[in-house]
Order: structure tokens, then C-alpha cells, then sequence
């Protein structure tokens, strides 16, 4: 058996995955962030711990009670929310709380960092954003330097668990890539963009690749759960570690995320980028792979924000009504920027604007809104991503959102692309994280490793359809445009 522990903003999930592809038990545990000032979005690493030491436990109380002892557990494989900064210093103690990937403080620092480093996006394939966590650095070296001197390792969420799991400072390059340190074609640090932040190596964890062995569980931590001292395994970031649960490992392999945040990924054999839209380029989470990816900061939890406005009872509930009204030419238009925006636009002030309510508007037309604006932020990240000249195949559709047949057939419609869902698209990155540790004990052919699960459901375009939300996706451009001078202005 094999353990994927995958650490969310919202929480922690395990997962229980057997040889034969199997999940056999899941848990998870709930977090909070904190958002003390506008644009700061941080969690405490403790949290993290805590969260982690809940779900392992119930997942092997679930596993127990189906006969699954825990010294049947041969490794573990990590994978977790990316960019955020944990602070650590003498005797591992945590400086602050970490600072997330969904933080926009640091917008001025990174100006300073492609100041500092002019050919920062050769080296790194990607524009420097303030989620990012090297511009993170930046900002608590001037304004917390009271912390910032007392920095002795910088690790990324997950990798702060695997040191609390093994002891061990070490992460993958799949992670380590939304750093903005990493040499994105050599795979290993930036000496220049690490001095640039006034860090050095010896402030980074080692570097592997996904699949590779980290360390072993700690006494102490196998003790308690009573599982032996098995291995952990590098795994990978998020994005990386779902897609590889989804076996999109092979250039031409695609996939579109609805959770938390909204991604499109494409798997490539080489290292393509575009820095100017906002795209993300980042090493895959297997040897020799790479893979690029737009990010919008926000997709699903608009539809909760939403629901919250209009006081539905729930989401279900409003998607059911948003289905029943359908979405017409008098709908109003919705910005899906609830937390400002990365790809294309790479702009922490842009906000979320419903545009055109009247006095007919009811709250499904809020709802058919937000469904729609979300998509077509979607497609924007998928234009930006094919304009390397890398182009998805086939697109698989994962995450939370991708449970809604009506959603799924409206992203169909918007991207004018069908779009597949598949076994497990609901499992996320805990699924990848558990192969990921397979393979580091198991070795073995990719294709028998990272299968790609089978396909139950298929959305097709529908032209009719497809005309009309092109033509308003002409009126989301234009509102995002009007609109970009006034975010400028915005605290």
C-alpha cells in the first residue's frame, strides 16, 4: 500500500492507493487562512502538523477496519499547495507565519527582483509574480528584517511537512519550480536569483526528482501511527502531482482543473515558455519532463463566494437553479478576480465586477454568470499556454467543479474543445502523490505506473452555443480593459 498526503489551502487530504490502482481508504482535515490586510493571505505551519497528524490517523483507522493493517504501508509520497513561504530558523523554529500562493503583497518587489536579475525570466521561463515566493523574500527582507536575519531554511508547505516526517530539508523540482530560484532547463538552483534575495543554497532544501527517496519516517512519527520506518519520496506540486493521477505525463497530454483555483496544464518534453501572459513553465514532477500551466487564482471558490452573496442554501442548490434559468444573451457578465489574477494578466488588484443586473436579474443569473466567468478566464489561459506552440491533445477536466455535468458542458462550449472526465478526477493530487511513491520503490514502466484512468463522460461543443458566449466572451475582454486603469488605483 501506498500513502499520498496532499496539503491544500483548504485542507489536508490522504489517500490509501494498493498495486492494483486501487483507492482503498481517504481522509481529510479542514484549514482556515488567515487574511490580516488586504492582498495577505497566510497559514500556521502547526496547522499543517496538526491537520496531517488527523488525516493519517483516520485514514489508517479506515484502512484497519477493512482488514489493512499500517505495516502494510510501504512508502509515502507528498504534495502540496505551491509558492508559499515557510520561514524557518535556529533549531527549526517557524519565524512567522507561512505567506501563501495566493498572497499579492509583494507586486513592487518583484519589479525589484527583474530589476536586480535582468535575464530572471530566461533563466526561470516565467514572470515574476508576487505569489511566487522568491518575491515573498523580498518583502520580509524590508519590511519584517528582524525576521529575515534570523532565515536559516526557506522550505515550501510540503516540504516543511516531510521535515517534521523524516527530518529531512529536501523538495522536488516540480515544486521547487514556483520558487522563481530554480534554473528552469538545468533543474537545480539560481545562485543569481538567490543572492538577489540575499539567500545562498545552504538556505534551500535538496533538490530531487518525484519519484525519488527523500528520507525515512522519523522513530518517533512511525511509532505513533505504528507504521514502520518506510520511505518518503520527493513527490511533487500540486498541479504536477494531480496530473500525474490523471497519467498526463507524455507531451500532448492536457488537463483543466476546477478547484480553488483554476488551472490548465500541458504536459511537454522540453522546456517552452511564456513569460509575457503569465505562464507558468515548471518542471514535471518524472525526469526529463516539463510541463507549462496558466493559473487563475480563483475558479470554484467564486461560485462559493456567490452562493454566499446570493444566501443560497448551497452550491448544489444554485447550481440547480442556474441549470433551470440556462444562460442567455441578457446574463450579466462576471470577472472571476476575487483575489487579483496571474495568467494573463498577472495583476494582484484586479477585482471581481458583476456587469449588466437589472431589475429581472435574480440570483441564478449571478450564478449562470460566475459559471461562465470562470470559464472564459479559463480559455484565456489556455490561449496563452497553446501560443508556445504546445497544444493539449485531449483535455481531461478535474477538481471539485468538474462533478457539475452543467459546468463542464458550458467550459465545453466557451473552450469550443471537448473535454473528458475520468476514474478518479475527484481524488486530486493526494492520487499522484501515492504513484509518486510507488514508483520510488517499485520502479517500473510508466505506462503501468501512471496509467491513465479510463474515461466516463465526455462533453462535446455545441456550436450554437459556442457563438453566443464568443460573442460576450468580446464584453469580457472589453470590461477587464475599461476596468484595469481603476485596479491600478485600488489600496
Amino acid at each position: 500500500m501506498f500513502i499520498g498526503l496532499d496539503l491544500g489551502t483548504s485542507g489536508l487530504k490522504a489517500l490509501l492507493l494498493d498495486r492494483e490502482h486501487r483507492v482503498r481508504a481517504t481522509a481529510s482535515a479542514p484549514l482556515t487562512v488567515q487574511q490580516l490586510q488586504p492582498l495577505w493571505r497566510e497559514q500556521h505551519p502547526a496547522d499543517w502538523w496538526g491537520a496531517c497528524e488527523l488525516a493519517l490517523a483516520t485514514l489508517l483507522g479506515e484502512a484497519a477496519a477493512q482488514g489493512i493493517g499500517a505495516d502494510e504501508v510501504a512508502a509515502i509520497g507528498l504534495s502540496g499547495q505551491m509558492h508559499g513561504a515557510t520561514l524557518l530558523g535556529a533549531g527549526d523554529a517557524v519565524l512567522r507565519p507561512a505567506i501563501l500562493w495566493n498572497d499579492g503583497r509583494a507586486h513592487s518587489e518583484c519589479a525589484e527582483l527583474e530589476r536586480r536579475v535582468p535575464n530572471s525570466r530566461e533563466i526561470t521561463g516565467n514572470l515574476m509574480m508576487p505569489g511566487f515566493t522568491a518575491p515573498k523574500l523580498l518583502w520580509v527582507a524590508r519590511h519584517e528584517p528582524q525576521v529575515f536575519e534570523r532565515v536559516r531554511k526557506v522550505l515550501l508547505p510540503k516540504d516543511w511537512l516531510r521535515l517534521q516526517l523524516t527530518g529531512d530539508y529536501a523538495s522536488d523540482l516540480s515544486d521547487a519550480a514556483g520558487t522563481l530560484w530554480l534554473d528552469m532547463a538545468r533543474r537545480d538552483w539560481s545562485d543569481a536569483l538567490l543572492a538577489a534575495t540575499g539567500l545562498t543554497r545552504q538556505h534551500m532544501p535538496t533538490l530531487h526528482e518525484g519519484p525519488s527517496v527523500t528520507g525515512v519516517l522519523r522513530a518517533e512519527v512511525a511509532a505513533r501511527f505504528g507504521l514502520r520506518r518506510i520511505p518518503v519520496v520527493a513527490g511533487a506540486g500540486d498541479n504536477a502531482a494531480g496530473a500525474i493521477g490523471m497519467g498526463i505525463v507524455r507531451p500532448g497530454q492536457g488537463m483543466l482543473s476546477l478547484g480553488t483555483s483554476g488551472v490548465f496544464f500541458v504536459a511537454t518534453d522540453g522546456f517552452l515558455a511564456n513569460p509575457a501572459r503569465g505562464v507558468h513553465s515548471f518542471c514535471h514532477a518524472l525526469p526529463h519532463t516539463w510541463h507549462l500551466m496558466s493559473v487563475m487564482l480563483s475558479a470554484a471558490s467564486c461560485l462559493d463566494h456567490t452562493a454566499q452573496l446570493t444566501g443560497a442554501a448551497d452550491v448544489p442548490s444554485l447550481l440547480a437553479a442556474a441549470e433551470r434559468r440556462g444562460l442567455n444573451a441578457a446574463t450579466p457578465s462576471y470577472l472571476p478576480y476575487l483575489n487579483g489574477e496571474r495568467t494573463p494578466h498577472n495583476n494582484p488588484k484586479a477585482r471581481a465586477v458583476f456587469f449588466g443586473i437589472d431589475a429581472a436579474t435574480e440570483s441564478a443569473d449571478l450564478a449562470n454568470a460566475t459559471l461562465e466567468g470562470v470559464g472564459q478566464g479559463l480559455v484565456d489561459g489556455i490561449e496563452a499556454v497553446e501560443a508556445t506552440g504546445a497544444r493539449a491533445v485531449e483535455v481531461t477536466l478535474v477538481g471539485g467543479g468538474s462533478r457539475s455535468g452543467y459546468w463542464a458542458q458550458m467550459l465545453a462550449d466557451i473552450a469550443n474543445r471537448p473535454l473528458l472526465l475520468r476514474e478518479g478526477g475527484d481524488l486530486g493530487p493526494a492520487l499522484g502523490a501515492a504513484r509518486l511513491a510507488r514508483m520510488g520503490i517499485d520502479g517500473g514502466a510508466l505506462g503501468d505506473l501512471c496509467p491513465v484512468p479510463a474515461a466516463i463522460g465526455e462533453f462535446v461543443p455545441d456550436p450554437a452555443r459556442h457563438a453566443l458566449l464568443a460573442r460576450r466572451r468580446a464584453l469580457y475582454h472589453r470590461l477587464y480593459e475599461q476596468l484595469r486603469p481603476l485596479y491600478a488605483e485600488l489600496m
